[in-house]
């Protein structure tokens, strides 16, 4: 039997505002992430009935700062937190879904094609850091939710980006600390200062708070590899305090 999941009232002025006319689709992909999204282990049987505050309404309010027919590539894609999400609200998007694991990679697939999205939305089965330049082109916009410490995901991320683009990650309750900690790994990444922005002031509570980051220049790749770890990052690794990519996402 398919679980409902109806669109609370006191969230329906903030839905209509962030996805307009399509909002019809994005209450399929609830339903989709609700039943599919449970069953195969993507996110977890007690975030159904959160699914509209705690991801759709975050996901979306993210749109705010994505210019008008940006190319965007979601790293870590998942559940298709953002990146779906993204492509529902803001059909003038190109999005490439990149995501390692074949179960999510086979809900993507079909959810892109059950929502109609193949015009605009592509999925990806890779690794961020194995698909530099080939096969994909340098992004204006790379977004990633609850994926990783912000030094390992510059490190995975910003290689993707454009020059002059930005990276966008969806953080939590962490972020400073976050910027504070890895910002000399991002400087030599070849980002800029990372800036802690908050969506959908006003119109969600909490609003999302995110991490950008332009590409300022090209580097070269580091000769040990990515950057370590720390056990202090490991804590905060799940980032989004209300999601946790661990629990509801890599299932």
């Amino acid at each position: 039997m398919s679980l409902a999941v109806p669109l609370p009232s006191h969230l329906r002025a903030a839905a209509e505002e962030l996805f307009g006319a399509r909002l019809p689709l994005a209450e399929s992909f609830a339903e989709l992430l609700a039943n599919d999204g449970v069953e195969r282990g993507l996110i977890g049987p007690r975030e159904a009935p959160r699914i509209w505050d705690r991801h759709l309404l975050n996901c979306a309010a993210v749109a705010e700062l994505i210019p008008s027919g940006a190319s965007l590539v979601d790293v870590g894609s998942g559940a298709g937190l953002p990146g779906i999400v993204l492509a529902v609200a803001r059909p003038d998007l190109t999005v490439v879904l990149v995501e390692p694991l074949a179960r999510r990679t086979v809900f993507l697939t079909e959810a892109v094609a059950s929502l109609g999205l193949a015009a605009t939305t592509s999925v990806l089965r890779s690794r961020a850091e194995d698909c530099v330049g080939e096969p994909l082109s340098p992004a204006e916009i790379v977004t990633a939710r609850a994926v990783a410490p912000l030094d390992r995901l510059a490190g995975w991320c910003l290689p993707l980006t454009a020059i002059g683009g930005r990276l966008l990650a969806l953080k939590g309750a962490s972020a400073a600390d976050e910027i504070a900690e890895h910002q000399d790994v991002v400087d030599r990444l070849g980002g800029s200062t990372p800036v802690l922005r908050h969506c959908g002031l006003d119109l969600i509570e909490p609003p999302t708070t995110v991490v950008e980051i332009v590409r300022e220049r090209a580097v070269g790749p580091p000769k040990s590899g990515p950057p370590k770890m720390s056990a202090r990052s490991a804590s905060r690794s799940t980032s989004d305090g209300r999601s946790g990519r661990g629990r509801m996402r890599r299932g």
